[in-house]
C-alpha cells in the first residue's frame, strides 16, 4: 500500500506533465492540525518525506533551516509556526512541499499532505475583513469544497520582499 507522500508525488507527477492551463483553479492541499489549506499548484515543485534540517544561527524561528535536495541547498519553513501556530513534533505523515515563490524555491513544512482538488472561481469568496491580522496578509480566499472549507494561501504574500531576498541569501 502506498504512503501518502508517495500517493502525493504521483499525483504532483501527472500534474506537473500536463499544460499550464490545466493547472488553473487546482490547489495541493495540506493540513495544519484541524485546519486545511490550499495552495495553488503552479507553485508547487514537488512533495518529499520529512528529512534532516541543517539548523542555521540567526533566522527567525519559522525558518527551521536547509535541506541539500539533490545538490540545491533550499530553506525550509515550518508553516505552523510561520502562522504562529504552536510547535509539533514531526512524524511520518510530515511532509515539505517545494514551491517556487517568486523564483526562490523553498520547503514548506506542513503537518501532512491530503490531495489535488479542482475548486472553481465560484466556488472560492474573499477572506473576511478582520482589520489587518492573519487573514489578510496570508488567505486569498476560501474554497468551498461540499460542506468543507479550504484556506487558500496567497503565495506572494506568504513572504515579504525582505524574507524573499533572505531566503535567496541561504
Amino acid at each position: 500500500m502506498k504512503g501518502d507522500v508517495d500517493v502525493a508525488k504521483d499525483t504532483m507527477r501527472e500534474l506537473l506533465e500536463q499544460e499550464e492551463d490545466t493547472q488553473k483553479g487546482k490547489f495541493l492541499t495540506f493540513s495544519l492540525g484541524n485546519e486545511f489549506y490550499g495552495i495553488e499548484i503552479k507553485y508547487v515543485t514537488e512533495i518529499i518525506g520529512m528529512q534532516p534540517v541543517t539548523e542555521v544561527p540567526e533566522l527567525p524561528e519559522y525558518i527551521r533551516g536547509i535541506i541539500n535536495l539533490r545538490g540545491k541547498i533550499i530553506p525550509v519553513v515550518d508553516v505552523r509556526l510561520r502562522f504562529k501556530k504552536p510547535f509539533r513534533d514531526y512524524n511520518d505523515r510530515t511532509c515539505i512541499i517545494v514551491v517556487d515563490i517568486r523564483d526562490v524555491s523553498t520547503g514548506l513544512v506542513v503537518d501532512s499532505v491530503s490531495e489535488v482538488l479542482s475548486i472553481a472561481e465560484k466556488d472560492i469568496v474573499p477572506p473576511p475583513e478582520v482589520g489587518k491580522g492573519f487573514s489578510s496578509r496570508y488567505i486569498k480566499g476560501i474554497g468551498k469544497v461540499g460542506n468543507d472549507v479550504k484556506l487558500l494561501l496567497n503565495c506572494n504574500k506568504l513572504f515579504s520582499n525582505e524574507e524573499t531576498d533572505e531566503l535567496n541569501k541561504i
